[in-house]
């Protein structure tokens, strides 16, 4: 099993990125994803979680209207869009992939994580 984060870097204030995880060794179309980030000193957040097929999403109010999340299954991929980038966004972004069976927590994977850094 493999979550592969890609796309993070240094941007500035205002600015925008599109992040994207790759997926292998399971079958992407029956998970729960999830982007979840981590800044220096702080608790793991949820950013954002997109159902597995992709039709309900729900995001942190703290990134509502400037964060997209997104999911191609044919392609095993989860997608961030980031816009309005701003100085506490900055983070290691992680992958996350879910399957639930009912209420039971049946397999958790992560991926390595991005580096985003807002700076001007």
């Amino acid at each position: 099993v493999q979550l592969v984060e890609s796309g993070g870097g240094l941007v500035q204030p205002g600015g925008s990125l599109k992040l994207s995880c790759a997926a292998s060794g399971f079958t992407f179309s029956n998970y729960f994803m999830s982007w979840y980030r981590q800044a220096p000193g702080k608790e793991r957040e949820l950013v954002a979680a997109i159902n597995s097929a992709g039709g309900g999403t729900n995001y942190a109010d703290s990134v509502k209207g400037r964060f997209t999340i997104s999911r191609v299954n044919v392609k095993n991929t989860m997608y961030l869009e980031i816009n309005s980038l701003k100085p506490e966004d900055t983070a290691v972004y992680y992958c996350n992939a879910r399957l639930w069976r009912g209420t039971v927590l049946v397999y958790n994977y992560w991926g390595q994580g991005t580096q985003v850094t807002v700076s001007s």
